[in-house]
């Protein structure tokens, strides 16, 4: 038995519930939140049942001082935590010109500030204990921008940069960095924010057709449980990778993203997503 600690934002459903239980599993203590109410308590049921030690909350990840909270309780029962992993996120979709900013800044609150906060709060005591990982789940379109997806791969590039940025800073104290960057889930995440623009939008037939290849390419996308194997692997991994894809052919879209002339980078994308003009 592991005997370790996790803290996992996120985790009521998806991948994020089944990394919890595939931990467990193993030992790990689990310990996260979630702002599903009725999937943290349908969690803590089949944590108890796995018979890992555990503490769950229903929270929100705008909760500045419902994260430090919840760290003190954490660090107060466990003592210490082995890996911080920021899985929570929502998505965002449209055409830039279209959307609602409003609703930008919340995208760009939960997606990138809500990390900057679980891994603020934590990273003081895995400093002092000198060992530790901090892990964020981000996206392909975290490295390679995708039309009509432009607030949430802003959101995703910012994840990179931070990531990038913070490995210089905590990498000396003992703490490791890592970026997870799944292209596709088969998941309901997709379908929650897939809108077509009204009619008379200049960009209307470009997004349906957007729309209709990305339910494609979901169809064969690995499960959240697929994805949650992949994902334990690498954060068991002896040494943790920077950057750390699920998929051989996500890593090959990156090769090809950072390799490639952006003219034939731009072709190939476009006829990827079947939105030629």
């Amino acid at each position: 038995m592991s005997g370790k600690t996790i803290v996992i934002t996120g985790l009521g459903d998806g991948m994020g519930r089944h990394v919890a239980t595939m931990l467990a599993e193993k030992g790990y203590n689990i310990a996260g939140f979630d702002v599903d109410k009725k999937g943290v308590e349908s969690l803590a049921a089949e944590l108890k049942k796995i018979g890992g030690d555990h503490h769950l909350i229903d929270m929100d990840i705008t909760n500045r001082k419902g994260i430090l909270k919840f760290r003190d309780d954490v660090l107060k029962k466990y003592g210490s935590v082995d890996i911080v992993l920021s899985n929570v996120g929502i998505g965002f979709f449209g055409p830039f010109e279209e959307i609602d900013l409003e609703q930008a800044l919340k995208c760009l609150e939960i997606n990138v500030i809500g990390a900057m906060a679980i891994f603020q709060a934590f990273i003081p005591s895995l400093r002092e204990r000198g060992v530790g990982r901090i892990v964020a789940m981000s996206s392909l379109v975290g490295r390679v921008p995708f039309p009509f997806e432009s607030i949430y791969t802003a959101s995703k590039f910012a994840i990179s940069g931070l990531m990038e940025s913070m490995k210089y800073e905590v990498s000396p104290f003992g703490i490791e960095v890592g970026v997870i960057e799944p292209a596709q889930v088969s998941t309901s995440f997709a379908a929650k924010i897939h809108k077509l623009p009204p009619e008379g939008s200049p960009y209307r037939d470009r997004v349906k057709r957007f729309i209709d290849r990305d339910n494609e390419l979901i169809k064969t996308a690995p499960t959240p449980e697929a994805a949650a194997k992949t994902i334990v692997k690498i954060l068991e991994r002896k040494r943790l990778p920077l950057f750390s894809q699920l998929l051989v052919v996500d890593s090959f879209l990156m090769a090809i993203n950072r390799y490639f002339p952006r003219k034939i980078k731009d072709m190939i994308l476009v006829g990827y997503m079947k939105i030629k003009v």
